[in-house]
């Protein structure tokens, strides 16, 4: 299977795994429409893809990645209802329709972003991600982690002061490597947990997860000010008009783009122990560098 057929194999579980998870009995009706604008039909599905990939390499079936994976999509979606509501990036198109804010009300968009975060736990409680216990206890402790104040939270809060007092290069760096990386990094080590890989195993696969998670974000910042709108299913420009810190700012697009070569390289260069079972993980970092979207 080519990477485009993979990726939306994974994105189409995803979505009946979540559609399905999300139909929470008993809940409030309006609560349960806001988490399902926020999570459902929409969105590439990288995050799961990468613990679906990264899980694939120690010969762990799709079907008994999908949990851990759905689970991990649930915080990443709750980070950007949140992320878009007035008082953050005051954004309101994602996924090319009205952000979760704007289709209902500030107050539910909050509200649904946390029973998204509260939900994707509950997931990684559940046996259905794994039998040992003792697993699905590293894999919450491995999103609990990227997904906290060390991790996607806190480089969220440098990025919002990023925006007064601008932050030099090594800052958007350890910037983005949490707002962003830790995510994409956690998906690629919650694979290696679910494959029971070793220690040296395992610390390959964070390198690659921290170079893709440099490249991912590289790219988008590049998008942002390269692509329109419409293409982006989300608003372009934001970076400028927001003040934020960013390669581009810094370097401009030609700089940016030779910084998110590198990391390519370098996340390749972090599979050099794997042989044909990683495949999937380099294409899809260099599918990073070369996406419209």
């Amino acid at each position: 299977m080519n990477l485009t057929d993979a990726l939306a194999a994974c994105a189409a579980d995803t979505e009946t795994f979540l559609a399905e998870r999300l139909a929470i009995e008993g809940a409030p009706a309006r609560l349960l429409d806001a988490m399902a604008h926020g999570a459902l039909d929409g969105g590439k599905r990288l995050r799961p893809f990468l613990v679906r990939a990264s899980a694939e390499v120690f010969g762990v079936a799709h079907v008994d990645s999908l949990a851990a994976g759905a689970a991990l999509e649930m915080v990443h979606c709750y980070s950007l209802v949140h992320d878009d509501l007035p008082d953050m990036d005051n954004d309101e198109m994602r996924r090319g329709k009205p952000t979760v804010w704007k289709a209902f009300d500030p107050a539910l968009a909050i509200l649904a972003g946390d029973a998204l975060l509260t939900e994707a736990f509950g997931v990684l409680a559940d046996p259905v991600v794994h039998a040992d216990p003792a697993v699905r206890a590293e894999l919450i402790g491995v999103l609990a982690a990227s997904a906290g104040a060390l991790g996607m939270v806190g480089g969220q809060v440098a990025d919002i002061e990023g925006e007064t007092t601008p932050l030099d290069e090594a800052g958007i760096i350890a910037m983005q490597r949490r707002k962003t990386g830790a995510l994409i990094r956690a998906g690629v080590e919650m694979g290696a947990i679910l494959g029971r890989a070793d220690a040296a195993q395992r610390g390959a696969l964070v390198r690659y997860g921290e170079a893709a998670g440099l490249a991912f974000q590289l790219a988008d910042d590049i998008l942002d000010v390269t692509a329109t709108s419409a293409d982006l299913g989300k608003t372009a420009g934001k970076d400028v008009a927001q003040n934020k810190s960013t390669i581009v700012a810094r370097r401009g697009v030609d700089g940016a783009r030779e910084m998110l070569a590198v990391a390519v390289e370098d996340g390749i260069e972090a599979l050099s122990s794997f042989r044909a079972e990683a495949d999937m993980l380099r294409a899809l970092i260099a599918h990073f560098a070369e996406r419209k979207s």
